[in-house]
């Protein structure tokens, strides 16, 4: 992998810290990356992003958000790695993505 700070994998290597984002709902989110602790069936591991929610003033995380598997791989970091390899405006969609999901859950909610 090249020291992009354009990617995400790049940007932590780079920065040695996770990127920021300010989501389209106006909350603060950090990013992180999760892979699976043990193969599924077929010996995939798979690879997602978790956008962590800030509180107003910073000082401690109060939600997350998931995406859906990104990536698979016959290990960890063959789940990983296309998932590092995501350009910081990639990732930023995928967190608006799953905002948006998250709040048309809350709203169809009684």
């Amino acid at each position: 992998m090249t020291d992009d700070d354009g990617t995400l994998g790049g940007y932590v290597r780079i920065h040695q810290r996770p990127p920021a984002f300010g989501g389209n709902d106006g909350e603060a989110y950090t990013v992180s990356t999760l892979v699976d602790d043990d193969p599924d069936p077929a010996g995939r591991f798979g690879a997602a992003l978790i956008f962590i929610r800030w509180s107003t003033v910073g000082d401690k995380a109060v939600g997350h958000l998931e995406t859906e598997y990104l990536a698979f791989g016959g290990t960890p970091d063959e789940a990983l790695s296309p998932v590092l390899a995501l350009t910081l405006q990639q990732v930023k969609t995928h967190l608006d993505r799953c905002i948006a999901v998250h709040q048309s859950g809350q709203e169809s909610s009684p």
